[in-house]
C-alpha cells in the first residue's frame, strides 16, 4: 500500500524518453484529451456539381491556452504537455 509520501512523489513525476505517459491519478496511459482556447477553424468546402458541398481541407490557428488531461478520471495533466507534443507521429 503506498504511503502519503510514496502517493506524492509519483503524482509529480516526469516520464523519461521512451517511457509511456501514465496518469498519476489513476494510472491511465491510453486516454488522453487536449483543450485549446481561443481557436480559429477555417474549413475550405467545393461545391459539386450536384449542388452539395464536400470539405477539402481545414486549417487550425490556436491563439489561447493548451491544456492536456487524462481521459479517463479527468486529472490536468498540462505538466506533461510537451512530452505529448514530442511523441505525436
Amino acid at each position: 500500500m503506498d504511503t502519503p509520501a510514496d502517493t506524492k512523489s509519483r503524482s509529480h513525476r516526469t516520464p523519461s524518453p521512451g517511457m509511456r505517459l501514465t496518469c498519476p491519478t489513476c494510472g491511465n496511459d491510453r486516454d488522453f484529451v487536449e483543450v485549446a482556447d481561443g481557436v480559429i477553424l477555417t474549413t475550405h468546402y467545393v461545391q459539386n456539381e450536384d449542388s452539395s458541398f464536400s470539405q477539402d481541407g481545414d486549417e487550425s490557428q490556436i491563439l489561447g491556452e493548451i491544456r492536456f488531461f487524462c481521459g479517463e478520471c479527468n486529472a490536468d495533466l498540462t505538466r506533461f504537455h510537451q512530452r505529448f507534443v514530442e511523441m505525436l507521429f
